[in-house]
This record gives structure tokens, C-alpha cells and sequence, in this order.
């Protein structure tokens, strides 16, 4: 039970001393200088960081940017931020320096924290003004080092701290423009854990996760930290970049139970198993996806080839994790579910009406874990976040067994002879076909200036020629109708994405005057 504190840090970290749980690994790292830590270690290393921030006077609502990868240190950091009251802000370290520099100068961070690993690209951020302090893990150069700083600070009490107190931010991945300052709360974080990883994930204490997706995101967040913290289970940690190589040396390393991934990453993992079941698949009991939805045709052969489901859902960084679901039991691949307990939800049409059966509408979802809005971004807080609704952007239709099929963002779909087209249902259907790894379709205009679907295709290998494109629209026109089918097709070595593995649909659209 939560103490009388609303500080989330007491739920998630000190409340398993008194469990029993001292003594119990919570993360193990994998690769060159794997560390561990137990509860024990990470209630005492949270307490020292309450007395870090009293030593360089960084304050009660304070802001710290967190430039870390998967190790150790993250959850020290985040969690003794939390107890000091400091809020910290995991940032996403596979994008520029530039917009490290955008995210800082927005945030007005007065600390930040860095992996020595990143060292060479965050250096020039110590100079930006109004940061106080600059520590680094792992080897600090002439810089504080995070270790050295830890061991040195006295320990400190949690702050008492309100579930309605802005706890940590999260900076969308933009996708699509400038990344927004994602505002959430303490009661957030237990929210997550009490509704999808209680009662969709089913998360036990003697589970080990793995996440593929980091924990700079709103999704690995979730996954790697607060879902096996909420029970005392153990995490294991990837610091480097989830290549399928790297996935399945840390799958055959640490035989997790569960594993969190995104479609890309699954369709080349079962690439790369050449017909074989690679180990460490023994001991999973349920695999997880989100960032974008599951492809139906990877959804079964992930079954086949691994032996074990994926639960394919929906999540976003305002929502802070999945609210629309698979669940086990209730597995309809190609669908994304039905509505995480906890969660209600509505399609909705350009007028705010709820649709009908087998019409698309937009996806709004109202639950407790919703985002208390952007930072410095008004009109955007105003028209994302309607009361207790928070507009998702997402486009589906609703299906007469009350699930849900992912349709498309509303700002990719398109009309064709006055028709809606999901480009997803169509990237499906070109999936599906053998030759093919992955597939986009965005709208491009024909000599008549109409809108049609343009496919942007990355094959498995094999030759490229005009017959295996004839081939793939004649499949399409099996599978999805003979209207739908791209009238252009690009075979490209890969698709542009985002660090989550979005594809970023609109940088293909800048394409359009390079059809042919």
C-alpha cells in the first residue's frame, strides 16, 4: 500500500524494504561493464540524491535533463529526482545535438546528466546559460563525475509530495515537428502499473522484462521501470542501440519472461532467424508491442517462429503508456484491442459525434495517467487535452466485436474516389506478401492532380524488377480491394523513422514531386 506521501518515488522504490525486498536484483545491465543493483542499493543511491541537489543548490522544482542510456543510473537519477522534488526530464539520446540544445533551452534545466558515452556530442551544453551543474556517468573527463558525486552527498528524506505534483516530463519524439514538453504527474506512474501491467500485462514479481524500447520513452518507461518495480520484479538493461543481433544476445543472456519491442524490430528479428528458434525464446511468457501497430502478418509468424503471443496496444507519451489493448485470451492480431481497464474511449467524426459500427472515426481516450498538459504550448494543451479527454490523432474503425483497427494518423489518410483509404490497412496487405520486410503508403497526386496511394517498399533481398511491382499490386488487390492498390511503387533499403520506430510518413509525402 502507497504510504501517505503522493510521492511516487516511496510506491515504486521504498516501499520494498519493508517487502522483504532488499536484497533483490531490480536491474542488471548487459554489455561491456554490466553492473547490477538491488532495491536495497536503489533506495540508498535516491536518498544520496537528494543530498547531490543540496550540494550544487539545485532546488524543489528544479528541472534536470537526463541525457542516459539504459543503465543503472537512469532509474537513481529519476527516482532520487523525484524524491528532492527535482523534476527530471529523460531525454531521447539518439537525436541531434541541436535539439539537446532546443529541449535544454526550453526546459530551463538548471542540472544535467550525461553518459559519458554521449560525452563527445553534450559537451557544448555545459555553456548553455542557467545550467548550474553538469555530471557525467561512467568516464567524466574534466567534468563531475556521477559516481564520485553520489558517493560524496549525505542522504536525504523524500519530499512530501502532492499525487497532483508535476513529477517528470517527457519530450515527444517529434515526428512530425518540434518536440513538446510532456507535463505528467506522481499518481501517473502508478495509474500505468495499476491498470495495463496489472491487468493486461499481469506483471509478477518473479518476471524479468526486457525492453527493446528505452526508457527515455514514455513506453520503455513503463515496460523496463515502473511495471517491474510496481511488483519487485527485475529488469534487465540494454545501454547500445536494439539492433536484433543485440536483442537476442541480451534474450539468450538473461532469459527474460517477458519482452517489449516495436514491429520494426520484430518483422527483423524473424528476418534474422533464418527458420531457427534462437535461444533464449524459452522462457518468455508473453511478448509486448506499441509505437506503431503490428502488422498482422508479423503478429502470427512471431507466434509460429517464437512459440509465444504478442500483445499488440496503443499508447502515447500523453497518455503515458497503452490504454487500448490485446490481451491474453483476447488476441485478435491486426486489430489493436479493446480499451485497457481503467480507460474508456470514443471514435469520433469531424463534428465530435461518436461513428457507428464499421465507420472510422478519431480515437479519444479519457483515463487517469493523462498528461497535465505541454510546457509553454497553450493552444496545443487546449486542443489536445478537452476536458477529461485527450485527443490521440490517430484514425480507427470500430469493428461489431467492439475492437478497434488501426486506420492511420488523421493527418495520413487520404481520399481516393471518395473514399477513405487507411494507408495502413494497405502497408498490411504488402507485408503480407513473402518479398516484402517493410512497406509506407502516403497519397501522391496523379497527371489529373488526384490522390492515389504511392508505396515506398524495403524487400527482404532478391532482385528488383517491374514484374515483382506488377506482382505486389495485383496482391494488394487480392487482399484489400482493387481500388486500393499503389498505383507507384519505390523499392528503398530502408524507411525513414523515428527513434521509436514510427515511420515518419510526411517525409515521405515531401516526395511528392519525385513521382514517376
Amino acid at each position: 500500500m502507497q504510504g501517505t506521501s503522493g510521492n511516487a518515488a516511496e510506491y515504486f522504490v521504498d516501499r520494498h524494504l519493508a517487502a522483504g525486498r532488499s536484497d533483490k536484483t531490480a536491474f542488471i545491465e548487459r554489455g561491456g561493464n554490466a553492473r547490477s543493483i538491488t532495491y536495497g542499493a536503489l533506495a540508498a543511491d535516491t536518498d544520496r540524491m537528494v543530498g547531490l541537489y543540496r550540494r550544487h543548490g539545485i532546488r524543489r522544482e528544479d528541472r534536470a535533463m537526463m541525457l542516459v542510456l539504459d543503465t543503472v543510473d537512469f532509474p537513481v537519477i529519476f527516482w532520487g529526482s523525484l524524491k528532492a522534488g527535482v523534476v527530471p526530464i529523460p531525454v531521447n539520446t539518439l537525436l541531434s545535438a541541436d535539439l539537446w540544445e532546443v529541449i535544454l533551452d526550453d526546459s530551463r534545466a538548471t542540472a544535467l546528466f550525461v553518459s559519458s558515452e554521449l560525452l563527445e556530442w553534450a559537451a557544448p551544453l555545459v555553456e548553455r546559460e542557467g545550467l548550474k551543474v553538469f555530471v557525467v556517468g561512467g568516464d567524466p573527463g574534466p567534468h563531475l563525475d556521477f559516481g564520485a558525486e553520489l558517493a560524496a552527498s549525505d542522504p536525504g528524506p523524500s519530499v512530501d509530495a502532492s499525487p497532483d505534483e508535476c513529477a517528470f516530463w517527457l519530450y515527444s519524439s517529434g515526428s512530425t515537428g518540434r518536440p513538446k514538453g510532456v507535463r505528467h504527474v506522481h499518481s501517473s506512474l502508478q495509474a500505468t502499473s495499476d491498470t495495463y501491467a496489472s491487468k493486461v500485462l499481469k506483471i509478477r514479481e518473479d518476471d524479468t522484462v526486457f525492453s527493446a524500447a528505452k526508457l527515455f520513452f514514455a513506453y520503455g518507461l513503463g515496460n523496463a521501470m515502473t511495471f517491474p518495480m510496481s511488483v519487485g520484479a527485475t529488469t534487465a538493461l540494454l545501454a547500445g542501440r536494439p539492433t536484433p543481433d543485440s536483442v537476442f544476445d541480451v534474450l539468450e543472456k538473461t532469459r527474460p519472461t517477458v519482452f517489449c519491442g516495436v514491429p520494426t524490430l520484430y518483422a527483423a528479428m524473424l528476418a534474422g532467424m533464418n527458420g531457427s528458434r534462437p535461444e533464449g525464446l524459452d522462457r518468455l511468457r508473453i511478448c509486448v508491442s506499441a509505437g506503431e501497430a503490428l502488422p498482422e502478418e508479423v503478429g502470427t509468424r512471431w507466434r509460429e517462429k517464437a512459440g509465444v503471443d504478442i500483445l499488440d496496444g496503443v499508447g502515447s507519451t500523453e497518455m503515458l503508456h497503452i490504454f487500448l489493448s490485446n490481451a491474453e485470451g483476447d488476441i485478435c492480431y491486426g486489430t489493436s484491442g479493446r480499451a485497457v481497464p481503467g480507460y474508456e474511449l470514443r471514435l469520433v467524426d469531424e463534428n465530435g459525434q461518436d461513428v457507428e459500427v464499421g465507420e472510422i472515426g478519431e480515437l479519444l481516450v479519457n483515463g487517469p495517467s493523462a498528461a497535465d498538459g505541454y510546457w509553454n504550448q497553450r493552444d496545443k494543451t487546449r486542443s489536445t487535452f478537452e476536458g477529461r479527454w485527450t485527443r490521440t490523432g490517430d484514425k480507427y474503425e470500430l469493428r461489431p466485436d467492439g475492437r478497434l483497427v488501426y486506420c492511420g494518423r488523421t493527418d495520413d489518410m487520404f481520399k481516393v474516389s471518395g473514399i477513405w483509404v487507411a494507408p495502413f490497412e494497405i502497408e498490411q496487405a504488402l507485408v503480407s506478401h513473402p518479398a516484402v520486410l517493410e512497406a509506407a503508403v502516403v497519397p501522391a497526386h496523379d497527371e489529373s492532380g488526384l490522390e492515389k496511394p504511392r508505396a515506398f517498399v524495403v524487400l527482404k533481398g532478391g532482385a528488383v524488377d517491374d514484374a515483382l511491382a506488377a506482382e505486389l499490386r495485383d496482391h494488394v488487390k487480392e487482399r484489400v480491394g482493387k481500388w486500393k492498390y499503389p498505383r507507384w511503387i519505390e523499392f528503398v533499403e530502408e524507411l525513414p523513422k523515428t527513434a521509436t520506430g514510427k515511420i515518419q510518413r510526411f517525409k515521405l509525402r515531401q516526395l511528392e514531386g519525385e513521382v514517376q
